[in-house]
């Protein structure tokens, strides 16, 4: 197992959903490095976005890029295949959602899928331990889940760097008000993968300028 090299991932929760496929469209050809879609059921957290169908509509606009989705569902084991056939790369549960974490990220790789696990800015980072050699990716909420555009965390800095010391071999993805200052100092704390919603989609110059600022922002901590 091997980290991927530093990765930009554009959130589609913060895109014109008017013009969805256009805009990931121009993420791609930005030089994304992934897609993010947001799934959240009104249960595990208050906010309700998208299914199955949106990671189809995603993969038919573009069909080679990895599009990872991120489940804030209650018991994730019952929908993991749904999203495996509609063309997920990547399914990252959230540990407080289920008992069966085990069972499910294993299921999640039978799936053909790169199975990750993302904690909360409440949980410890030891919720993850026993997970880890069946994981390829922990997911570091640096805002609470379930609402787009709120501030980062700032204690988050510390939390990536106690993931990376634990699990120096797999990829730690940060999720939450990242832009370019917090972007760089999670990146000097460990995180090799950022995922942005508005600082790619509402950026005042476009785009490729949001995804251009944040590599750059980065690209100092490369491991």
């Amino acid at each position: 197992m091997s980290l991927s090299p530093q990765g930009i991932i554009p959130s589609i929760l913060s895109a014109d959903l008017t013009r969805l496929g256009e805009q990931v469209q121009e993420a791609v050809e930005a030089g994304a490095d992934r897609i993010q879609v947001d799934v959240m059921d009104g249960h595990f957290v208050p906010n309700l976005t998208f299914g199955a169908d949106t990671i189809a509509a995603v993969r038919r606009v573009a069909p080679a890029i990895p599009i990872e989705a991120h489940l804030m569902i209650e018991q994730p084991e019952r929908q993991i295949e749904s999203f495996a056939r509609a063309g997920a790369s990547h399914l990252f549960i959230q540990v407080e959602s289920t008992t069966s974490l085990y069972r499910t990220v294993t299921a999640i790789r039978k799936l053909g899928c790169s199975p990750g696990v993302a904690l909360n800015p409440g949980t410890p980072v030891e919720a993850v331990r026993e997970l880890l050699p069946y994981i390829d990716l922990i997911l570091v909420m640096t805002v609470e889940p379930g609402f787009g555009g709120q501030s980062f965390i700032p204690s988050s800095p510390d939390k990536v760097a106690r993931v990376r010391a634990m699990a120096p071999e797999l990829d730690v993805e940060v999720d939450g008000g990242i832009e370019a200052q917090t972007a760089a100092t999670v990146a000097e704390a460990g995180a090799n993968l950022f995922v942005a919603g508005s600082a790619v989609y509402a950026h005042r110059e476009g785009i490729a300028s949001g995804i251009g600022t944040l590599r750059q922002a980065v690209a100092p901590y490369a491991r």
